[in-house]
């Protein structure tokens, strides 16, 4: 007897013999993993305390962890919560360098952890070590495509980088060949998420609607396909009464879908209680979607946003969409007194808060009918959008209002597929307005290739987004850019 214990001593203190950590999807693992992304963290916690105790071996736990910490440093976008979290990410990195190898769980995991947080130093602004990660992850998961190539969690991963890269400007390609070994397109991202749906259907594989869900943001942001998003995600099987991030993720498609209503409907009934995790950007999405019905209501959204949300981004933005909600009601002073705040709350960092900043700085308000216009063709109100646009006088306007007038114009008539039209108007907007700082010539460039790609035209969609590429406005530059590469990339 005395001998086994010292066999087993010996097997457990000599390096190299000792028991790996292993890679198993329990029932603790889906329980805790259910709980994560339903946002009952504190309940998450409980049954990761749980797993460590019952399966000390499993480090799964690191992997859940890190989901953990994802969710709530995002959602929150607190830096000092980004900051006191980011040591965990080599701490976990180093107790699953010895787990087992022959898992395809391995590699799979730690690519997982870095891109997790290649996502948050991207959110604040970290950005050379969001790309180390990004690059280490990827060449991970191609290791793990080698060894196990039908592991169905390399898609997942290997389809958004793939697809993603795919929407770089060229201009951009040399610097990222430097510091990554990415490559890709849209096609070719699209068809590994797609690999991995069929092959997971009617199997419990535990990522599968996170990979719908991820699969649905690429046909709406990279693919251009609304219709198709929409689809796809109503075979998910959210629930977003159930759920917050499925409430979350519902009402954001349905905003970008044209289906304002239903995006209000969900929002209105998004469940809450000391369970849940809050989202604050929801309750900036609640005014969003009011402000775009003309709804007086949209300004206590907004006022509840900024006065608990203690993240950077969106804050200049919601005092600009005050602003806004303050002009719809005959209220200039106010408008004034909202743009002051948006000079000195919040951070500049992200598009939307550099735009409403640069109008703060202007001082000049928008045109309170062509407001109503964009707000109301924002929401896919077509109609009402024309019907105020009808009763505008273009001789009655300045310069750059006559520019953002026929933009207007080009806007609704695509939205109400008149497409000639809308092209007509678009063609003229790119004519007059190539060198205005504003954005309008660059997007009317990019939505005119967007119609002819639709269309089946393909040479005339790539004309139209190598011009939106040659225009260079101040305002939503990146994002008009992108999707316009995106789109060369899909006819590519």
């Amino acid at each position: 007897m005395n001998r086994l214990y010292l066999l087993i001593l010996f097997l457990w203190c000599t390096p190299g013999l000792q028991a790996k950590g292993y890679y198993q999807i329990t029932s603790l693992v889906r329980q805790a993993y259910q709980e994560i992304t339903s946002l009952r963290l504190q309940q998450a916690r409980t049954t990761l305390t749980q797993l460590r105790r019952q399966e000390p071996g499993n480090l799964m736990a690191h992997h859940l962890d890190n989901y953990l910490d994802f969710f709530e440093v995002y959602i929150r976008e607190e830096e000092s919560l980004y900051r006191s979290r980011l040591p965990n990410r080599d701490r976990r990195l180093s107790a699953i360098a010895g787990g087992e190898p022959r898992s395809p769980y391995h590699l799979y995991v730690q690519a997982e952890i870095r891109l997790h947080w290649a996502l948050l130093r991207l959110r604040f602004g970290d950005y050379w070590s969001a790309f180390n990660d990004i690059n280490q992850a990827h060449r991970l998961l191609l290791r793990n495509q080698e060894l196990f190539p039908t592991f169905a969690g390399n898609l997942k991963d290997l389809g958004i980088l793939h697809a993603a890269v795919g929407t770089v400007p060229d201009e951009y390609r040399w610097a990222l060949q430097i510091i990554s070994s990415l490559d890709g397109t849209v096609a070719q991202g699209k068809q590994e998420i797609e690999r991995l749906l069929a092959q997971t259907r009617n199997t419990d594989y535990l990522y599968r609607q996170e990979a719908q869900v991820l699969y649905t943001f690429l046909l709406l942001h990279l693919d251009n396909r609304p219709e198709a998003a929409w689809q796809a995600l109503q075979g998910a099987g959210l629930d977003p009464a159930a759920n917050p991030l499925h409430c979350f993720v519902m009402a954001n498609v349905a905003m970008r879908t044209g289906r304002n209503d239903q995006a209000l409907h969900w929002l209105d009934r998004q469940p809450t209680g000391g369970e849940f995790m809050a989202i604050p950007f929801m309750t900036y999405m609640h005014g969003l979607v009011k402000l775009r019905r003309l709804e007086p209501g949209a300004k206590t959204y907004f006022e509840s946003f900024v006065r608990n949300h203690r993240g950077r981004h969106f804050i200049k933005e919601a005092y600009q969409k005050l602003g806004w909600a303050e002009l719809l009601a005959g209220n200039p002073a106010g408008y004034q007194r909202y743009m002051q705040l948006v000079k000195s709350r919040g951070h500049d960092s992200a598009g939307g808060d550099k735009n409403a900043l640069r109008e703060a700085n202007e001082g000049q308000p928008p045109h309170l009918e062509l407001l109503k216009a964009r707000l109301l063709f924002d929401g896919s109100y077509f109609d009402r959008a024309a019907a105020i646009l009808d009763v505008i006088s273009p001789d009655e306007l300045a310069p750059v209002q006559k520019l953002e007038y026929k933009y207007r114009r080009g806007r609704v008539a695509q939205g109400q597929k008149r497409y000639e039209e809308a092209l007509r108007w678009f063609d003229e907007v790119m004519a007059i307005g190539s060198d205005n700082p504003a954005s309008f010539a660059c997007n009317s460039a990019l939505q005119a290739g967007l119609i002819q790609e639709q269309r089946g035209l393909r040479e005339a969609a790539r004309r139209y987004y190598r011009a939106c590429l040659r225009i260079s406005p101040y305002d939503h530059a990146t994002a008009l850019h992108q999707q316009a590469k995106a789109g060369l990339s899909r006819l590519r």
